[in-house]
Protein backbone atom coordinates (compact mmCIF):
# COMPACT_ATOMS: atom_id res chain seq x y z
CA UNK A 1 0.00 0.00 0.00
CA UNK A 2 1.36 3.40 -1.00
CA UNK A 3 1.70 5.88 1.84
CA UNK A 4 1.47 9.63 1.61
CA UNK A 5 4.01 11.86 3.28
CA UNK A 6 2.96 15.08 4.98
CA UNK A 7 4.77 18.17 6.20
CA UNK A 8 4.04 21.56 7.76
CA UNK A 9 5.52 24.51 5.87
CA UNK A 10 5.55 28.22 5.24
CA UNK A 11 4.15 28.86 1.77
CA UNK A 12 5.69 31.49 -0.50
CA UNK A 13 3.76 34.28 -2.19
CA UNK A 14 3.37 34.26 -5.97
CA UNK A 15 5.90 37.10 -6.22
CA UNK A 16 8.55 35.22 -4.21
CA UNK A 17 7.95 32.05 -6.24
CA UNK A 18 8.27 33.98 -9.50
CA UNK A 19 11.53 35.60 -8.35
CA UNK A 20 13.03 32.18 -7.54
CA UNK A 21 11.69 30.67 -10.78
CA UNK A 22 13.35 33.46 -12.81
CA UNK A 23 16.63 32.85 -10.97
CA UNK A 24 16.32 29.08 -11.54
CA UNK A 25 15.71 29.38 -15.27
CA UNK A 26 18.79 31.63 -15.58
CA UNK A 27 20.98 29.39 -13.38
CA UNK A 28 19.93 25.97 -14.71
CA UNK A 29 22.09 26.02 -17.87
CA UNK A 30 25.28 26.48 -15.83
CA UNK A 31 24.31 24.24 -12.90
CA UNK A 32 23.58 20.67 -14.01
CA UNK A 33 21.34 19.42 -11.23
CA UNK A 34 19.16 16.44 -12.15
CA UNK A 35 15.86 18.08 -11.24
CA UNK A 36 14.71 21.65 -10.70
CA UNK A 37 11.77 22.11 -8.34
CA UNK A 38 8.48 23.24 -9.85
CA UNK A 39 7.64 26.85 -8.98
CA UNK A 40 4.43 25.83 -7.20
CA UNK A 41 6.37 23.50 -4.88
CA UNK A 42 8.59 26.20 -3.29
CA UNK A 43 8.14 26.36 0.50
CA UNK A 44 10.06 26.44 3.80
CA UNK A 45 9.59 23.20 5.73
CA UNK A 46 8.89 23.59 9.45
CA UNK A 47 8.30 19.89 10.26
CA UNK A 48 8.43 16.79 8.05
CA UNK A 49 5.89 14.33 9.44
CA UNK A 50 6.12 11.34 7.12
CA UNK A 51 3.02 9.18 7.11
CA UNK A 52 0.10 10.55 9.15
CA UNK A 53 -2.39 7.89 10.30
CA UNK A 54 -6.00 9.01 9.75
CA UNK A 55 -6.67 9.03 13.52
CA UNK A 56 -3.89 11.63 13.98
CA UNK A 57 -5.11 14.01 11.27
CA UNK A 58 -7.77 15.82 13.34
CA UNK A 59 -5.52 16.29 16.41
CA UNK A 60 -2.71 17.47 14.11
CA UNK A 61 -4.95 20.06 12.46
CA UNK A 62 -6.25 21.25 15.84
CA UNK A 63 -2.69 21.62 17.17
CA UNK A 64 -1.50 23.50 14.06
CA UNK A 65 -4.52 25.84 14.15
CA UNK A 66 -3.81 26.64 17.82
CA UNK A 67 -0.08 27.10 17.16
CA UNK A 68 -0.67 29.38 14.17
CA UNK A 69 -3.27 31.43 16.06
CA UNK A 70 -0.63 32.43 18.64
CA UNK A 71 1.75 33.81 15.99
CA UNK A 72 1.37 37.13 14.16
CA UNK A 73 2.09 37.43 10.44
CA UNK A 74 5.64 38.55 9.68
CA UNK A 75 7.81 39.31 6.64
CA UNK A 76 10.66 37.24 5.22
CA UNK A 77 13.41 38.36 2.86
CA UNK A 78 14.94 36.02 0.28
CA UNK A 79 18.72 36.01 0.66
CA UNK A 80 21.66 33.77 -0.16
CA UNK A 81 22.25 30.46 -1.88
CA UNK A 82 23.69 27.21 -0.60
CA UNK A 83 23.82 23.45 -0.84
CA UNK A 84 23.31 20.45 1.41
CA UNK A 85 25.06 17.13 1.05
CA UNK A 86 28.47 16.19 -0.23
CA UNK A 87 30.58 19.25 -1.03
CA UNK A 88 31.52 18.08 -4.55
CA UNK A 89 28.16 16.48 -5.40
CA UNK A 90 25.41 18.22 -3.40
CA UNK A 91 21.99 16.63 -3.17
CA UNK A 92 20.15 19.92 -2.53
CA UNK A 93 20.63 23.42 -3.98
CA UNK A 94 18.69 26.03 -2.01
CA UNK A 95 17.68 29.68 -1.75
CA UNK A 96 17.85 31.08 1.77
CA UNK A 97 16.08 33.76 3.75
CA UNK A 98 17.45 36.43 6.07
CA UNK A 99 17.49 35.58 9.76
CA UNK A 100 14.04 36.22 11.25
CA UNK A 101 13.50 35.30 14.89
CA UNK A 102 9.73 34.99 14.40
CA UNK A 103 10.27 32.23 11.81
CA UNK A 104 12.49 30.32 14.25
CA UNK A 105 9.95 30.78 17.06
CA UNK A 106 7.13 29.55 14.80
CA UNK A 107 9.18 26.52 13.78
CA UNK A 108 9.95 25.76 17.45
CA UNK A 109 6.24 25.92 18.34
CA UNK A 110 5.20 23.75 15.37
CA UNK A 111 7.95 21.25 16.18
CA UNK A 112 6.98 21.01 19.85
CA UNK A 113 3.27 20.59 19.03
CA UNK A 114 4.09 17.77 16.58
CA UNK A 115 6.38 16.05 19.10
CA UNK A 116 3.57 16.13 21.70
CA UNK A 117 1.38 14.28 19.18
CA UNK A 118 3.99 11.53 18.93
CA UNK A 119 5.58 12.39 15.57
CA UNK A 120 9.22 11.41 15.12
CA UNK A 121 10.90 14.51 13.70
CA UNK A 122 14.30 15.43 12.29
CA UNK A 123 16.55 16.58 15.13
CA UNK A 124 19.03 18.59 13.04
CA UNK A 125 19.14 22.33 13.73
CA UNK A 126 16.60 24.36 11.77
CA UNK A 127 18.14 25.80 8.60
CA UNK A 128 15.31 27.65 6.81
CA UNK A 129 15.63 27.27 3.05
CA UNK A 130 13.69 26.78 -0.16
CA UNK A 131 14.85 23.76 -2.17
CA UNK A 132 15.24 24.79 -5.81
CA UNK A 133 17.17 21.86 -7.33
CA UNK A 134 18.25 18.32 -6.46
CA UNK A 135 21.16 15.96 -7.19
CA UNK A 136 24.26 17.36 -8.84
CA UNK A 137 24.87 15.67 -12.20
CA UNK A 138 27.85 17.66 -13.46
CA UNK A 139 30.68 16.00 -15.36
CA UNK A 140 33.04 17.83 -13.00
CA UNK A 141 32.73 18.08 -9.22
CA UNK A 142 30.62 20.90 -7.87
CA UNK A 143 32.60 23.74 -6.31
CA UNK A 144 30.97 26.32 -3.98
CA UNK A 145 32.67 29.13 -5.92
CA UNK A 146 30.05 28.53 -8.63
CA UNK A 147 27.50 30.18 -6.33
CA UNK A 148 29.52 33.35 -5.79
CA UNK A 149 28.94 34.48 -9.36
CA UNK A 150 25.17 34.04 -9.09
CA UNK A 151 22.79 36.73 -7.89
CA UNK A 152 20.21 35.01 -5.66
CA UNK A 153 16.55 35.81 -6.11
CA UNK A 154 15.44 38.87 -4.17
CA UNK A 155 11.99 39.47 -2.74
CA UNK A 156 10.28 40.42 0.49
CA UNK A 157 7.16 38.43 1.24
CA UNK A 158 4.61 38.12 4.00
CA UNK A 159 3.97 34.98 6.04
CA UNK A 160 0.25 35.06 6.92
CA UNK A 161 -0.23 31.29 7.37
CA UNK A 162 1.29 27.84 7.63
CA UNK A 163 0.13 24.90 5.54
CA UNK A 164 -0.18 21.13 5.94
CA UNK A 165 0.99 19.62 2.64
CA UNK A 166 0.70 16.10 1.23
CA UNK A 167 3.33 14.79 -1.17
CA UNK A 168 2.07 13.26 -4.43
CA UNK A 169 5.19 11.81 -6.05
CA UNK A 170 3.43 10.95 -9.28
CA UNK A 171 2.31 14.54 -9.96
CA UNK A 172 3.89 17.85 -10.90
CA UNK A 173 3.62 20.03 -8.91
CA UNK A 174 3.86 17.36 -6.25
CA UNK A 175 2.85 19.15 -3.05
CA UNK A 176 -0.85 19.49 -2.31
CA UNK A 177 -2.21 21.82 0.39
CA UNK A 178 -4.45 19.81 2.71
CA UNK A 179 -5.15 22.46 5.36
CA UNK A 180 -4.25 26.13 5.86
CA UNK A 181 -3.74 27.65 9.33
CA UNK A 182 -3.82 31.48 9.50
CA UNK A 183 -1.38 33.33 11.75
CA UNK A 184 -3.74 35.30 13.98
CA UNK A 185 -1.59 36.64 16.82
CA UNK A 186 -1.20 40.35 17.52
CA UNK A 187 1.90 42.00 16.06
CA UNK A 188 4.73 42.50 18.56
CA UNK A 189 5.95 46.03 19.25
CA UNK A 190 3.86 47.41 16.42
CA UNK A 191 5.59 45.15 13.88
CA UNK A 192 3.54 43.17 11.40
Amino acid sequence: MKRNHYFIAVPLTAEAKQAIARFSSNAAPSLPFRTWVHEEDYHITLAFLGDVPPKKMAPLCEAMAATAARCAPFPLVLAGLGTFGERTAPRIFWQGVEMEERLHALRRDVYEACMKLGFSLDRRPFAPHITIARKWQGAEPFHPDRLRSLAAAKAVFSVPEIVLYRTNMERTPKYEAIAVFPLLGAPMNGRK
